[in-house]
């Protein structure tokens, strides 16, 4: 049985627990009780009664936190699930952490598979800490909590040295004045995909329990980035799936179309229609300004009128034109439609292996593969109609290209005969022609068969293949000029320089092949010469021209070297040939020609001033005096040489 004293006492302590006593009171109790003698074995039990009294406040106080931290992680998990957007959630995930442990810093890192950083965010920091900080990096705390899935954390990182740190984040503690550091893994599953930091910026000391809390969130916010991810990824999958669903129905009405325009444009020349409606029906069809041009580049038909030469259009420039030449010469060379850079489509119009022309649309949007199926059939439909017109260039392209070969090739057997098979053509070799053997260097002869077809139209002349080189027939009587401009022509559509040996003027079917063969001499010459992309004709080559020449114009070359001295001679009686011809038996030495001319070095040094002004200042290069001393030499031997 316990005394009345202890009893009292017992008494007096659920007095004091029942009026809400503070601790204070508590401990007067203990007090009074030592100082009235109350035994050890009672005071004992009072002692461990004040302290039974003294826990069981504390337990709905310890329960009231639970409830609140329960609540905080009802709303932070609220919170987190309705943010979808990542960025905005590691916002987020920094804030609440942040809050969490009343830290001065929170910094929040997603990663790729591959190591790369795929998201930041940071709360509280005074530097850049979510973009210029390695904080994932091999051999950092990051990575190790990365690599590991376990937490890491120091109460003082500048102190401890088994608390390993990358270099960008030993200076970003430096810079945001950071000490205590505490790092978790964000893990979804049994993988890390991230890592939270929370940072103090004095000594601090993590308690189990703020660990513990800060793994719970971490888990909890890794759990809502994986499921935003997922979101993203399902609403960038939808939003795809809906483009690729208004693709697909764009792409069957588009289809339908074509299709219904397959068969409008197919049917055209069975009805009658002429090119001008087929080619109308298919600029409408593919939404642009559709031309069908012949082989020489002259327009046949417009969807939009006519707008002038091959290539032409609204909105084409020089550039664009010459874009399109070249995508004609390819287009042909390859047989299948080609586009420039403008994204200008050409079809080739042929007939077999015949040339009758191009298509060349200009589209108000960029064409699919359909629509060049479409354009390809137009120009297959046009070359019909072109069939059922019998359009004159149909028959006269194989005819030029056998005319010429048998002319160059032997000589002719009927010359009458051939001669009106030239007329039938359009081409009268009883006038002034030229010839032209070109070679593109580098190849591409098939680009350079398709171009010589179109020029020799425009130029109502004949063309053929021989030995490699494409030789053209055209007339005229300035053969050097018609060399430069095949070649100033050529070379920037193929983009290569064009060598070019020109010969004549000739006159009849008998003539060909001897200016053909004069030609080739002169091409074999400037390649001989080693100047790739040059142009040459006998008059252009000097005294080589006159030793090339079958009928070795000595008169035309003599008068082209030295003609301005011999008529000078004759108009003003001076004797500026002779002092020539003295001047170089002289060795160049004006005082040797004076000796030789018994005339004062005066005066033959104002004749040479004159000569200079009539020959031109170049005449002493090595080059034209060459050709200078032959002039003087042919001139006197003149009269033999005609004999």
């Amino acid at each position: 049985m316990e005394s009345p004293n202890s009893d009292s006492h017992i008494l007096a302590v659920l007095e004091l627990l029942a009026e809400d006593s503070p601790p204070s009171r508590f401990d007067s109790l203990l007090v009074r009780a030592r100082r009235e003698g109350l035994p050890d074995a009672e005071l004992g039990r009072l002692s461990r009664a004040v302290q039974l009294a003294r826990a069981l406040p504390e337990r709905p106080g310890r329960r009231r936190q639970w409830e609140d931290d329960l609540t905080a992680l009802v709303d932070t998990a609220r919170d987190l699930m309705d943010t979808p957007d990542v960025d905005a959630l590691l916002r987020t995930v920094a804030r609440r952490a942040r809050r969490l442990l009343s830290l001065d810093v929170a910094f929040v890192v997603l990663v790729d598979r591959d190591g790369g950083i795929r998201g930041h965010a940071a709360e509280g920091s005074v530097t850049d800490l979510s973009t210029n900080v390695d904080l994932v990096s091999e051999g950092s705390v990051g990575g190790r909590v990365l690599r590991t899935g376990s937490p890491a954390w120091t109460a003082d990182c500048i102190l401890d040295h088994t608390f390993a740190t990358s270099k960008g984040l030993d200076e970003a503690t430096q810079a945001e004045g950071l000490r205590a550091l505490l790092a978790v893994p964000l893990r979804v599953g049994d993988s890390a995909v991230g890592v939270l930091y929370g940072a103090q910026r004095a000594v601090r000391h993590f308690t189990p329990d703020e660990i513990g809390a800060m793994i719970q969130f971490a888990d909890l916010a890794a759990l809502a980035v994986d499921n935003a991810r997922l979101l993203q990824r399902a609403r960038h999958q939808s939003t795809e799936l809906e483009q690729d669903n208004f693709r697909v129905r764009a792409g069957l009405v588009r289809l339908q179309e074509l299709t219904d325009a397959y068969g409008r444009i197919m049917s055209l020349p069975l009805v009658g229609a002429n090119l001008a409606t087929i080619v109308s029906a298919t600029g409408a069809a593919l939404d642009g300004c559709a031309q069908l041009f012949d082989p020489a580049g002259k327009l046949l038909a417009s969807s939009v009128g006519e707008e002038g030469g091959q290539g032409g259009g609204a909105r084409r420039g020089t550039g664009a034109r010459v874009a399109v030449a070249e995508a004609v010469l390819d287009a042909h060379a390859r047989r299948t439609t080609v586009s420039t850079p403008d994204g200008i489509w050409v079809a080739p119009v042929i007939a077999g292996a015949e040339n009758l022309g191009c298509l060349v649309l200009d589209p108000e949007t960029p064409l699919v593969g359909a629509d060049e199926r479409l354009l390809q059939l137009a120009a297959q439909v046009c070359a019909v109609q072109l069939l059922i017109q019998g359009s004159a260039g149909i028959t006269e392209s194989p005819l030029r290209d056998e005319l010429l070969d048998e002319l160059v090739s032997a000589p002719p057997r009927a010359p009458r005969r051939i001669a009106q098979r030239a007329r039938q053509i359009g081409v009268d070799l009883d006038e002034p022609y030229v010839v032209v053997v070109m070679r593109p260097e580098g190849g591409d002869h098939g680009r350079a068969t398709v171009w010589s077809l179109s020029y020799v139209h425009r130029m109502t002349g004949l063309k053929t293949e021989h030995g490699g080189c494409m030789v053209l027939l055209l007339p005229g009587t300035d053969a050097s000029g018609a060399a430069r401009a095949v070649a100033g022509e050529l070379s920037p559509l193929l983009g290569r320089p064009v060598s070019c040996g020109a010969a004549g003027p000739g006159r009849g079917v008998l003539e060909v092949r001897r200016v053909f063969q004069e030609a080739v001499r002169c091409l074999d010459a400037v390649t001989a010469l080693d100047a790739p992309g040059a142009t040459a004709a006998p008059q252009d080559l000097g005294f080589l021209g006159v030793l090339l020449s079958d009928d070795r114009d000595v008169r035309g070359f003599v008068d082209s070297t030295i003609g301005p001295i011999l008529r000078h001679d004759e108009d003003h009686f001076t004797e500026f040939a002779v002092t020539l011809e003295a001047y170089f038996a002289a060795k160049s030495s004006p005082t040797g020609a004076a000796g030789a001319l018994h005339v004062h070095p005066n005066t033959v040094s104002r004749r040479l001033e004159r000569i200079t002004a009539l020959l031109g200042p170049d005449w002493q290069n090595p080059g034209p005096l060459l050709e200078i001393q032959l002039a003087l030499r042919l001139h006197r031997v003149r009269d033999v040489l005609r004999r």
